[in-house]
């Protein structure tokens, strides 16, 4: 790594951050600070995703299986072992899961360490299949984890899921496993490893011509999507404070798909955007569905309305924007710095 002008300004800009975020409770209310953590939790999914489909051109749709790997493992680490005893009431919670505590980012590790041997044993029979074949494994393998936590009952209980996880993920630790995800995959794009990813991404067949271990790049990029995959998982778990095997279906990985999509194939900076317009939108729209008092009259609320117009706004990023809302490109210093002088420019020129 460089360490120039603008490396320490990236790294100023995530220290002011993380500070700003510790004083946010004294201006944001607690809805607020719940959908704040829920766009840093998006965000990752959708970097972790991306990764994969963006920039390795992996069709993936088993992302929701990761997440749960993670989500179940970070809770079995984080719930005190009376609060196990308790609540395994279909069966008992076996050994070592019955007395396994420890603290909450060792937890999230292991819930993306879970979730990364996981991938390795998927990786080998799916990534040797391409494009829509591909899609139709990982999501096999998505439904088969869904499965298997609903039936291990002795360490998930079963189908009841798990309830009271101590709410650990807090807003800086979001924001923090946020930059840890975007400084890492970054790291892994922008450099002649991203270079292998996009050249098996645009002509897989080319690349083998030239002496490219394909599947072995496509392993690596789909084990370290997971991970991170596992970490979100593991603090969406946190945040909502319960999970069931039901969470985690097929439209979970629909909704993270939508982030990656709508903010651009290829960007980082996209999927941060994407995730962060569309969690925002889909609580603003939740307006829609609630009853309007007049004073005089009561407009009655909508329900499901809330998703169709949501459907439609995303149809129209689809037909007018296709590349998403960044495309391939990415935001940094010097492209806001010349927009800030175009925009300053014509603001002088109307003027006058």
């Amino acid at each position: 790594m460089q360490f120039n002008r603008t490396t320490f300004m990236c790294l100023a800009l995530m220290i002011a951050g993380g500070l700003f975020l510790t004083q946010a409770d004294m201006f944001l209310g607690n809805y607020q600070l719940y959908i704040l953590k829920l766009f840093f939790i998006n965000a990752i999914l959708a970097l972790s995703l991306n990764l994969i489909y963006g920039f390795t051109g992996m069709f993936s749709l088993g992302h929701a299986g990761f997440m749960a790997l993670g989500a179940y493992m970070a809770a079995l680490c984080i719930l005190p072992p009376e609060h196990k005893e308790m609540m395994w009431i279909l069966e008992p919670i076996i050994w070592p899961f019955s007395e396994l505590f420890t603290p909450f980012w060792l937890a999230v590790i292991l819930g993306g360490l879970v979730a990364f041997i996981f991938a390795l044993f998927i990786a080998v029979p799916a990534l040797r299949l391409g494009d829509d074949y591909l899609g139709i494994a990982t999501l096999g393998f998505a439904e088969i984890i869904r499965v298997l936590l609903t039936n291990a009952t002795p360490i998930t209980n079963g189908s009841l899921g798990i309830k009271g996880i101590p709410e650990a993920a807090t807003l800086v630790t979001c924001y923090v496993w946020m930059l840890i995800t975007l400084v890492v995959i970054a790291r892994i794009v922008y450099g002649n490893f991203g270079n292998v990813l996009r050249c098996i991404r645009d002509n897989e067949i080319a690349a083998q011509v030239m002496g490219i271990n394909v599947f072995g790049y496509k392993v690596i990029s789909f084990c370290v999507g997971a991970f991170f995959a596992g970490v979100g998982g593991a603090l969406l778990g946190s945040h909502l404070s319960t999970i069931d095997p039901k969470m985690f279906n097929f439209l979970l990985t629909f909704q993270v798909l939508m982030y990656v999509v709508a903010g651009g194939l290829g960007s980082l900076s996209g999927s941060i955007l994407g995730a962060g317009i569309i969690t925002v939108l889909l609580e603003w729209l939740r307006a829609i569905e609630e009853p309007i008092d007049l004073g005089f009259v009561e407009i009655p609320g909508i329900p499901g309305m809330r998703m169709v117009v949501f459907s439609v706004l995303l149809l129209a990023i689809i037909l007018y924007r296709r590349e998403g809302i960044m495309g391939t490109r990415e935001i940094t210093f010097a492209g806001i710095a010349r927009f800030f002088r175009r925009f300053s420019s014509r603001t002088e020129t109307a003027g006058r």
